[in-house]
């Protein structure tokens, strides 16, 4: 049988019961049989959006991999897959449209060609990419899972539901990277691969193919090896600009850059117990991916990436010529080839200098951010225990005052309380009139120095303070700058004891 195809289209709700077994409801969420080809067999959680439909591929009835496909951009939002096998040669690149996409009533109940959907398929090409939207554009169908990871003899990855427009050098460097990920660092990574799982999508940009089919911004990668006691995830991006190598990011990260926030692997692919040593390892093939790219770059030629892609690349090989060089091109071969392996011999030095060089100067730099921050942290201190001595001293100051009065008040209090005296013995006695009158100037006399003693303590106690709070005020001054001394010289005694 040709492939068949089980479809969750969440965008028409209203027809998803007129195809019995085949569309799921919008509130049912998974891809059904496909389920199993997401960790723990739960697809990607996030806000559902009418606009995609989730799609089982089958072919020969069996389940191949799980797509969810945007009908308002005409491109994959992802395609999840796992235990990637190398692929059979000879397949035919045919492909092929997806009839209920466009018209839930269709009779066809598989995949087929454009040539033949368009006589039975009303709108065809109104939710989905078309063979004629990539005619006379500079963009090929470039796959999200590439035939080259299939383990599907027929054509279940040659389906629109499962590929992006793609410039034909992207294309070519998006299925090397893939090929070289999953041979020389996922697969190995992981056992013998089979608890892998994979997921490839693609965001799209404002740019479109045909005014129909939306360009991708960048794709991804996302990887999930659920090996007991041995598990790992990790993410790659690659945008389609020029030039651009795959870069490996974080999960986490990779999950923030995606439009729509989706939690790619339930519980984070158990992040909690990963296998940091073989990450490790993953990230030392992606940088020596990374360079192969990088050199493919500066040497320029369509014919070094060719030749860089693995045997499971899903383009045939180019051809090569089967005339024999001639005694002139054997010569200049001669010559011009060790010009070539030394400017590529000074090629590698000068970027492993340049590297160590970076690093260097990043150890440099977070070595003087490291000591900026505790000259910062100590100061901070200081300056703190400062302005509590000083808050101190001012909060003390109306005590001191009120002090003083109240002992100005009670020298006062005692004047009057003996003028108080004389009257209260003018009136009562008046035999002791001149008695007290002689008497009163003795009293008065007498209070006199008590009060200027008073008096004087107040005005002393208010210089007191004065006096201390200035004294206290350059003494923290000093202490600051005597400590902030004391460290600096420390730390460059520490750090150049041989200078000095």
């Amino acid at each position: 049988m040709g492939p068949e195809r089980c479809l969750a289209l969440g965008g028409l709700l209203a027809l998803a019961g007129l195809l019995e077994g085949r569309l799921v409801r919008r509130e049912e969420a998974g891809f059904g049989e496909c389920d199993r080809f997401f960790y723990a067999g739960t697809p990607p959680a996030g806000p559902a959006a009418a606009a995609h439909v989730r799609i089982c591929q089958r072919s020969e009835g069996a389940e191949r991999f799980a797509t969810l496909y945007s009908t308002q951009h005409r491109i994959p939002v992802y395609s999840a897959f796992r235990a990637a096998r190398p692929a059979p040669l000879g397949a035919e690149p045919r492909w092929l449209v997806e009839p209920q996409i466009d018209d839930p009533n269709s009779s066809l109940e598989e995949v087929t060609d454009e040539a033949e959907a368009v006589r039975s398929v009303s709108k065809l090409g109104s939710n989905q990419a078309l063979n004629a939207d990539f005619l006379g554009s500079d963009y090929r169908t470039g796959q999200l899972y590439p035939f080259s990871l299939s383990t599907d003899p027929h054509s279940a990855t040659f389906t629109l539901t499962n590929a992006a427009p793609m410039t034909p050098s992207f294309q070519e460097r998006w299925y090397m990277n893939l090929n070289s990920l999953m041979e020389r660092a996922l697969t190995p990574q992981c056992g013998s691969g089979d608890e892998l799982y994979i997921i490839t999508g693609a965001v799209p940009s404002d740019l479109r193919v045909s005014d129909r089919v939306s360009i991708p911004e960048f794709v991804w990668l996302a990887a999930c090896c659920a090996v007991p006691a041995g598990g790992w995830a990790m993410g790659f991006v690659k945008h389609t600009r020029d030039r651009e190598v795959i870069e490996d990011v974080m999960l986490r990260d990779l999950e923030k850059l995606l439009p729509f926030h989706l939690q790619l692997f339930q519980n984070n692919c158990g992040e909690t117990d990963q296998d940091t040593e073989k990450m490790k390892k993953i990230l030392e093939v992606v940088n020596q991916v990374q360079d192969e790219e990088r050199r493919l770059d500066s040497e320029g030629g369509s014919e070094m990436l060719s030749s860089a892609r693995g045997t499971r690349s899903a383009l045939p090989p180019p051809e090569t010529s089967g005339e024999g060089s001639s005694l002139l091109g054997r010569l200049l071969g001669f010559v011009v080839t060790p010009l070539i392996k030394l400017c590529q011999l000074i090629y590698y030095l000068a970027f492993g200098i340049l590297k160590y060089t970076v690093y260097f100067l990043w150890y440099v730099t977070k070595q003087v951010i490291n000591g900026l921050e505790s000259c910062l942290y100590r100061l901070g201190s200081a300056t703190i225990t400062y302005f509590l001595t000083i808050g101190e001293e001012l909060g003390s100051i109306p005590w001191k005052v009120l002090k003083v009065t109240v002992r100005i008040t009670r020298a006062v209090l005692r004047i009057l309380c003996c003028l108080l005296k004389v009257v209260c013995r003018v009136v009562g006695v008046p035999v002791r009139v001149l008695v007290d009158v002689a008497t009163f100037p003795v009293y008065t006399i007498g209070a006199v120095p008590i009060v200027c003693r008073d008096i004087a303590m107040g005005l002393g106690g208010i210089l007191s303070l004065l006096f201390d709070t200035a004294f206290g005020t350059m003494g923290g001054l000093f202490q600051v700058i005597f400590t902030v001394c004391k460290r600096v010289g420390y730390k460059i005694t520490f750090d150049n004891p041989g200078e000095l």
